[in-house]
């Protein structure tokens, strides 16, 4: 429903913009909630941080999408003769959703949903990128609105990621295909943009479908009631053909909440044993949650926990071990010293019997118990590495839904702070996809490929950042890293540590370390849209200045 009651009319990957926004009062009624914090804010602002000041401010009240486009920025239509002059021929799909492809014609031809309005400029743009001849399939970005009166908004794409598009089809209202590679094409009713563009990328490979962040059509969307239906059916015909082509025929498909379509992979038998790896000081307030989670809401046969005991003193914390290793119920390995998260890890992971490894935060507890079915169902594919999971904070909001970098000054977690049921901005936190990085909160990869770059940095990264560098050292060697928003856990984020003067001076050389790693990669995230503004909780308003019509390149 949208934010009035009235029914949501639009496609599955637009609904972020029919979720409801909290009014000013309430948002204020929220921050008097909790009064220091409150009170912190305003002290910082008055002091003149107001950047500090903001982030501050969504942390203590929450995240919502501040996309409204302004109707005077909305691009003005393109030219036919300019259509035409660039070799471009424009297809419009019919009332039912089908296209009729002619095998001769204009090298270019663009698909176009019904009542939209190609951008100024955007032929030329469309036909400089074409130039390039292993460009076989370019989409980019639009401004659309749900109805006539409805505010205009930006749609924002990520860069082609495949396991993105097979859970929500992010593409449209217009594709630019090469016809060439078209030829003999028999795209299915409902979703040709979707069925060409999987083909396109199995035939020449991912690197022949590109993003072009550029506005190139604007006008209304509809998708809600029965035509939303229609299209998630069509949709799924598309991606069952596409598993189809990759051989992947014996994954089952899942039409989730929000339109998600999940692919339930097949598992080998008997299952392969995973180790969960739970580093503790003490905090059994913390830490018997997250392992009774463990035992008893996590539906996987073949798993053993293993705790780290980083010099746990307290008795009751030393009988909990008692009890579970009396139990068989996990194994407690010692690892005394000064607190060094990468190390513990590393020196546990050795000892792990499992193909997997899981690390889990001892403040994580599972709440869907198929959790850790659908991370290893990723984990296992050859070309994954590090496969993270979506967490929700101790308010129910979102804490983790994969890494960003370059934003927030130099990582942040996406859609952070917003609602944990929100879908995200494209069905971001819903889908499977790839990221630059997840948190080690709740991280799983095989064991062998964790090995094989040699575990965490722990000499660099003892407490912070460990976990992106590891998922950018897999990444380095082609292993993609991949956030699963269908497995939920709970995390109270750094419940378990305190902070300090050695602890805040520690963080700043992990942060020039990171830097000159990963600077480059740090500048723009590869999978995030440079048009947001990298400074607040990501996805939630646009980069001051950005108009969309700035010169781009594919991506």
């Amino acid at each position: 429903m949208s934010a009035g009651g009235a029914p949501d009319p639009l496609p599955d990957a637009l609904r972020f913009a029919a979720e409801p926004v909290p009014g000013r009062l309430a948002l204020i009624l929220r921050a008097l909630r909790r009064p220091l914090q409150a009170l912190s804010l305003l002290l910082t602002r008055l002091s003149g941080y107001r950047l500090r000041a903001a982030q501050r401010y969504i942390a203590l009240t929450g995240a919502h999408h501040q996309l409204d486009w302004p109707a005077d920025r909305v691009p003005p239509g393109e030219l036919p003769a300019a259509l035409a002059a660039a070799g471009i021929e424009l297809i419009e799909a019919d009332a039912g959703g089908a296209v009729r492809l002619a095998s001769e014609g204009p090298a270019i031809v663009l698909l176009s949903a019904r009542g939209q309005q190609i951008a100024a400029g955007a032929s030329a743009a469309i036909a400089a990128a074409f130039a390039d001849p292993d460009l076989h399939a370019l989409y980019g970005d639009a401004v659309f609105r749900p109805s006539s009166r409805g505010p205009w908004l930006p749609l924002l794409r990520p860069a082609f990621d495949r396991d993105d598009l097979r859970s929500v089809d992010y593409l449209g209202p217009v594709i630019a295909l090469r016809r060439a590679s078209l030829l003999g094409a028999n795209p299915i009713v409902g979703a040709a943009a979707l069925d060409l563009t999987l083909g396109v990328a199995a035939r020449f490979g991912p690197a022949a479908v590109r993003h072009l962040p550029r506005i190139l059509s604007f006008g209304e969307l509809e998708g809600g009631g029965e035509g939303r239906q229609a299209s998630r059916h069509a949709r799924l015909k598309a991606v069952e053909r596409d598993l189809a082509r990759a051989g992947e025929g014996g994954t089952h498909l899942v039409l989730e909440d929000h339109g998600v379509i999940r692919l339930a992979r097949p598992l080998p038998e008997p299952r392969p044993l995973v180790s969960l790896i739970v580093p503790t000081r003490d905090r059994l307030d913390l830490l018997r949650p997250c392992i009774e989670s463990l035992r008893r809401r996590t539906d996987w046969p073949a798993k053993e926990i293993l705790i780290c005991d980083n010099g746990s003193r307290d008795p009751a914390t030393l009988a909990y071990f008692r009890a579970l290793e009396a139990d068989g119920a996990a194994r407690v390995v010692a690892c005394p010293g000064p607190f060094n998260f990468a190390a513990i890890n590393n020196r546990v992971a050795a000892e792990a019997r499992g193909r997997l490894l899981a690390f889990i935060n001892n403040d994580v507890e599972a709440e869907a118990p198929d959790w850790l079915e659908r991370m290893v169902g990723e984990a296992l594919r050859p070309e994954i590495g590090a496969v993270g999971a979506r967490l929700i904070d101790g308010e129910g909001r979102i804490q983790h839904g994969g890494i960003v970098l370059g934003t927030g000054g130099l990582v942040t977690h996406g859609h952070r702070h917003f609602p944990g049921a929100a879908a995200g901005y494209l069905g971001a936190l819903r889908a499977t996809r790839s990221v630059s990085a997840v948190t080690a909160a709740c991280l799983v990869v095989e064991t062998r490929k964790f090995f094989r770059v040699e575990g965490f940095d722990a000499s660099t990264f003892a407490i912070d950042f460990n976990d992106v560098d590891l998922c950018l050292r897999l990444n380095a060697i082609g292993l993609r890293t991949l956030y699963v928003g269908g497995a939920v856990l709970h995390h109270r984020e750094s419940a378990s540590r305190r902070p300090s003067p050695e602890s805040a001076a520690r963080h700043r050389g992990e942060v020039e370390a990171l830097k000159q790693r990963w600077g480059p990669l740090l500048a723009q995230d590869p999978h995030y849209h440079p048009g947001f503004d990298p400074n607040l909780s990501t996805h939630l308003r646009l980069r001051r200045g950005w108009t969309g019509l700035e010169p781009a390149e594919p991506r």
